[in-house]
């Protein structure tokens, strides 16, 4: 299964991103964007669909070489890198989702978007999405491309022989809440043995966590992530794992996808991109699947953005092609040619995005991933908070896998953020 967009998130990242693009001279210097009529813009694979891509160069073609160049490897640190060198910086610059918060402390670095009447694009938005790309003082930096609304992705005959609901109404509503999940899973694993519900404990922890309006590292640069509302969502991932539910696999490994391809692993709590990853990684599985609200309310994994750089020579022009290629109509195109889901709620009910899709079935997958991106918690993104989440992500994967004991796993977690808090400035 393709991991492109979830990717292993490193502690410190944050911490060295907003180092990298604080060390940038701030003084004037000579443009190193566009000359003019070309105009340089960086995504990555999968960051934008194609036809978008092309449509927006021959859109305008009259006035603007627009190239669009796709950057491997490590997105970030090659844009950091560049923007450092203040050699070839891209005129526009997408910026990955789980990376935003770190940029937002260096917000000076791009164009300001509501200088060019990026205010007057807000309400196409959600307004969640939309506020995740500004800063503290109100700078717009990005302007959303997608989001990941994540709902619970099940196997409709293995459901069915287990005896649990099994129409994605059905099992939305009979399964909201985390008890009736798990209870869900013991009934699975008790029919159909060497099942399990889930691949791994992660799926618990970080979905709970993202469900609620609070983070790891709050506006204060306070670190909460030992607080009440990652300590449930802690001991709902040690529960999970008490109670037999979830696999001791690594997800995206080969054998993880042998078990979703026999049935072994019929369900899981994923974002609205991994239809994509399902199709590609388990083609075999099509028409078994099937897709529902996950308990409780919906959380969000991912969804990126357009911003500009101070490098960019035509501002003006730049943000005319970036809101074109972002409108509903575009960002619909984009979710039927990578998997992106629109950040744009006029999207949802355009007849591009409510065919019914044979690989589920025949479902209306929008049915479900479009109200579901309409109820995201609105929740600060500090820019510390992937740092300072990974020893948490870390240690509850040791409870998982390798069979850690819950108590010592938690302690060690907290040890390690203490050391990186305070090596970040972050109070404790």
């Amino acid at each position: 299964m393709r991991l492109s967009r979830r990717g292993l998130l490193r502690a410190g990242l944050a911490g060295t991103a907003a180092t990298a693009l604080g060390g940038l001279a701030s003084g004037c210097a000579v443009p190193t964007g566009s000359t003019g009529r070309n105009m340089v813009l960086w995504y990555w694979d999968g960051g934008l669909g194609d036809t978008v891509i092309k449509n927006a160069k021959a859109r305008y073609d009259a006035t603007v070489d627009l190239q669009a160049i796709k950057i491997g490897g490590y997105y970030r640190s090659k844009l950091l890198t560049t923007m450092t060198g203040r050699a070839r910086i891209p005129d526009i610059a997408g910026l990955k989702g789980e990376d935003m918060a770190s940029y937002l402390p260096n917000a000076n670095q791009f164009v300001d978007l509501r200088t060019l009447g990026a205010d007057k694009y807000k309400s196409q938005f959600l307004s969640w999405k939309w506020d995740q790309g500004i800063a503290d003082d109100g700078t717009v930096v990005g302007f959303p491309i997608d989001c990941g609304p994540v709902a619970h992705f099940y196997q409709y005959q293995v459901f069915q022989k287990a005896g649990l609901p099994y129409e994605p109404d059905d099992v939305s509503a009979e399964l909201n809440t985390w008890e009736k999940f798990f209870a869900a899973g013991e009934q699975l694993k008790k029919r159909i043995p060497g099942t399990c519900l889930l691949s791994d404990v992660n799926a618990v922890f970080e979905n709970v966590v993202q469900q609620g309006s609070r983070r790891y590292v709050d506006k204060d640069r306070h670190f909460i992530g030992d607080q009440d509302h990652v300590r449930r969502a802690w001991a709902l991932a040690v529960e999970a794992k008490r109670r037999g539910i979830v696999s001791d696999l690594v997800s995206g490994t080969p054998d993880q996808l042998s078990a979703l391809q026999d049935g072994k692993l019929p369900s899981q709590l994923n974002a609205s991109w991994a239809t994509n990853d399902i199709k590609t990684g388990v083609p075999k599985t099509k028409g078994r699947w099937r897709v529902a609200q996950m308990p409780v309310r919906p959380s969000n994994n991912g969804g990126s953005f357009l911003s500009i750089t101070k490098e960019c020579r035509e501002p003006e022009q730049a943000f005319r092609i970036i809101a074109w290629m972002l409108n509903a109509a575009n960002q619909a195109q984009g979710f039927v040619d990578a998997g992106l889901f629109p950040s744009t709620p006029a999207s949802y009910a355009m007849k591009t995005l409510r065919a019914p899709d044979p690989f589920f079935g025949g479902q209306v997958t929008m049915d479900v991933f479009g109200p579901a991106a309409q109820k995201i918690a609105v929740a600060y993104n500090s820019p510390f908070d992937v740092a300072l989440s990974q020893p948490l992500k870390d240690e509850i994967k040791n409870v998982g896998v390798l069979g850690k004991n819950p108590e010592q796993a938690w302690k060690d977690a907290m040890s390690k953020c203490r050391r990186i808090a305070k090596h970040l400035g972050v109070s404790y």
